[in-house]
C-alpha cells in the first residue's frame, strides 16, 4: 500500500484557490498569487466615465465657442441681415463687403502702425531682457540684486497711475503723436514681467553645464550664446508672445500719446465703425477678425515653447 498523496489533474492545472495565512488558515477572497479580488474589482472602477468633468468641459467649450461663432459669422453678414436675424442666428447670406469697407476706412494704415509698434517692442524686449536675466542669474552682487528688486517693484506700478508723468516726458522730448512715443513706454512696462519669466527659465540650467563650458575655456559671451540662449528658448518664446500681445492690444498709450490719423493703431481705429447714429457691428467684427490673425499666428508658431516656459521647464 502506497503512502504517496495522489493529485488530481484538475488540481495540477488550477492550483489552490486560496492562499495560506501565517497561521496556516486559508484567506478567503484571494487568488493564488496572493492578490485580493477586491483590488482587481477596484481597478475596473477607474475606467468609469467622469460625467462631472465632461459636463464642465462642455460648458467651458460653449463659453468659448459661442463668442467665436458670433464673431466669425457676423463678419460675413450684411448689417440688415445681422439686425434681422440676431447674433446667434445662422447666416442666410454671405458678403465680403465688411472687409473691403474696413480697408476703405483706413484699416490698412492702422494695421501697419500696429505692426510697427509690435515688432519694435518685441525687438527691444528680446534685445535687453536675455542679457539682463543672464546677469541676474549668474551675478550675485548687491548692485545686480538691487536692479532685480527694482524690476519687481515695477510690477506693482500700473500704467494708468503714471500716465500723466509719461505724457509730460514724451511731450518734452518731442515724441508726442509719434509711434516712438508709444513704443518706448510699452516696452518699458513689458520689461519687468519678461525679466522675471526669463530669469526663472535660466535658473533651470544646472551649474554642471556652466562648469563644463568653463573647462573648455569658453568666454562669458560664448556661454551666453551657445549654452544659455538655446536652453532658454521656452522662456524666450514666452516673453516674445507676452510682449507682442501687450503691444498689439495696447490702448492706453496710443490713446493718450497720439492724436492724428496717421499714427492711429487698430485699437483706436475700431472707433471709426461707431457713429452718432449707431454702430456697424458686422463691419466692426470683420475688423476684429482681421486684427486677430497676426497675433494668432505668433501663438501657433510659439505655442509649444510657450507652454514649456509657462510650466517652468523652459531651461531643460
Amino acid at each position: 500500500m502506497s503512502n504517496d498523496l495522489s493529485v488530481t489533474p484538475a488540481e495540477q492545472v488550477s492550483g489552490p484557490t486560496t492562499s495560506p495565512t501565517p497561521g496556516g488558515a486559508s484567506r478567503p477572497g484571494a487568488t493564488s498569487a496572493g492578490v485580493p479580488l477586491r483590488r482587481r474589482a477596484g481597478k475596473g472602477s477607474r475606467n468609469r466615465p467622469n460625467w462631472g468633468a465632461g459636463v464642465a468641459v462642455t460648458i467651458w467649450l460653449l463659453i468659448v465657442a459661442i463668442p467665436l461663432y458670433v464673431l466669425v459669422t457676423a463678419s460675413f453678414q450684411t448689417q440688415a441681415g445681422y439686425a434681422e436675424g440676431g447674433p446667434l442666428s445662422l447666416p442666410t447670406t454671405f458678403t465680403l463687403d465688411n472687409f473691403t469697407n474696413a480697408f476703405d476706412q483706413g484699416f490698412g494704415r492702422y494695421f501697419l502702425n500696429t505692426l510697427v509698434v509690435t515688432v519694435a517692442v518685441v525687438g527691444i524686449v528680446v534685445l535687453l531682457v536675455p542679457p539682463l536675466s543672464y546677469a541676474i542669474v549668474r551675478n550675485r552682487s548687491r548692485a545686480t540684486t538691487g536692479i532685480f528688486r527694482m524690476f519687481l517693484l515695477g510690477l506693482a506700478v500700473p500704467a494708468s497711475a503714471v500716465i500723466v508723468p509719461i505724457f509730460y516726458v514724451i511731450s518734452v522730448v518731442g515724441l508726442y503723436d509719434n509711434l516712438i512715443g508709444v513704443i518706448l513706454p510699452t516696452a518699458a512696462f513689458c520689461l519687468p514681467i519678461c525679466t522675471i519669466i526669463l530669469s526663472g527659465s535660466m535658473r533651470d540650467i544646472t551649474n554642471e553645464l556652466y562648469e563644463a563650458m568653463a573647462l573648455d575655456g569658453a568666454s562669458p559671451k560664448r556661454v551666453f550664446m551657445q549654452l544659455v540662449l538655446p536652453l532658454s528658448k521656452g522662456g524666450v518664446a514666452t516673453i516674445v508672445v507676452y510682449s507682442a500681445l501687450q503691444a498689439w492690444n495696447g490702448f492706453l498709450f496710443p490713446l493718450i500719446l497720439t492724436q492724428s490719423e496717421s499714427t492711429k493703431v487698430i485699437t483706436l481705429g475700431l472707433f471709426n465703425f461707431q457713429t452718432q447714429y449707431g454702430v456697424n457691428i458686422p463691419g466692426l467684427l470683420a475688423a476684429v477678425v482681421m486684427s486677430m490673425i497676426p497675433i494668432l499666428l505668433v501663438y501657433l508658431f510659439a505655442r509649444r515653447a510657450l507652454v514649456q516656459g509657462l510650466m517652468g521647464v523652459g531651461g531643460k
